[in-house]
């Protein structure tokens, strides 16, 4: 029945949605951003729900993937598509110097990560000579046409971002299958009960933020190639990790599909609904439906769908 439902999925997403809106260029430029934001939370999913780590700093992550992979095909004459992974690995290496943030927990690793990406992006805007600064870095190479695709339009960058959540997504069901996924969801229980039975805690999570600041970083790059431009106020902006962050928990960030749904629901329902009805304040009503959400099921709604639909089974079987 999930294989069945996967495939139903991908073609649904592959065939169907481009095409119905492939000639509303609005439409596929909001289901794009919808789709970003999907990656990012998937990218936050795997600290919070593997790692146990609440992150308020994957839009430095974000931030750096963006900006290498500007300059790599900028300066150094790379193609978009070899530049945007090593754009991904760069923003794992950059996650190296957060590390000593591991030991801390709970709420002081959380404001420890945001303080990481304030300062990423002050680097951003300090280093003049190489990002330009404030003024940012314009005409970015877009996303090249091969064959008949034009992978820079929002049909073609749709394509992009749709495969890119989709591999991050497989990743992620790898990893908690994985014996050190499950070793990592363990210590949600007792990190030091893991430690007595020769578990490496430390090791553990420093190896989910690599891969999760690569993910992230990977949606900077496409992202800075999408909109051909950057500056650090946009690059490293915090709506990037709290946009994530309410996706995840909306979706249900402890099961695999949560994030990109609730990246769905809530950057689409909010663009076309909530906006249009109140267009200075809708992240008002916005935050008012998670608020409802989280009161009503706090593991987030695919759980909460999951479960109406278990009891209604049940109660037909009765």
């Amino acid at each position: 029945m999930k294989h069945i439902a996967l495939i139903v999925f991908l073609a649904l997403a592959y065939i169907a949605v481009p095409l119905v809106f492939a000639t509303n260029t609005y439409v596929m430029g909001i289901i794009v951003a919808a789709l970003t934001i999907a990656g990012i939370a998937v990218s936050w999913a795997m600290l919070g729900n593997l790692g146990g780590m609440v992150s308020f700093g994957q839009a430095a992550f974000f931030g750096v993937g963006a900006y290498a992979s500007a300059l790599l095909v900028m300066k150094a004459g790379w193609p978009v598509f070899l530049a945007m992974p090593v754009a991904g690995l760069i923003a794992s290496a950059a996650s190296i110097v957060t590390m000593p943030a591991l030991r801390l927990r709970g709420p002081y690793f959380a404001l420890a990560m945001l303080a990481f990406a304030e300062i990423f992006r002050i680097l951003a805007t300090e280093m003049r000579w190489l990002t330009n600064g404030a003024g940012g870095i314009l005409s970015i190479p877009r996303l090249p046409k091969i064959g008949s695709i034009d992978f820079g339009t929002p049909l073609g960058g749709y394509f992009v971002v749709l495969s890119l959540v989709l591999f991050s997504m497989l990743i992620y069901a790898l990893v908690r299958r994985s014996p050190e996924g499950l070793a990592l969801r363990a210590m949600h229980e007792s990190e030091d009960a893991t430690r007595v039975v020769g578990v490496n805690a430390t090791l553990l999570k420093a190896l989910i933020l690599l891969l999760s600041a690569f993910f992230a970083g990977m949606m900077g790059a496409f992202n800075a190639h999408y909109i051909n431009f950057l500056e650090p106020e946009y690059a490293f902006n915090g709506s990037w990790t709290t946009l994530a962050i309410v996706a995840a928990i909306f979706g249900g960030y402890r099961t695999l599909w949560g994030p990109l749904a609730g990246a769905m629901v809530v950057y689409l329902v909010d663009q076309f609904v909530f906006k249009q009805i109140l267009p200075a304040g809708h992240q008002l009503i916005l935050g008012a439906l998670l608020a409802v959400i989280v009161i009503v099921s706090p593991q987030g709604l695919l759980p909460w769908i999951r479960d109406r639909f278990t009891r209604g089974g049940s109660h037909a079987r009765a």
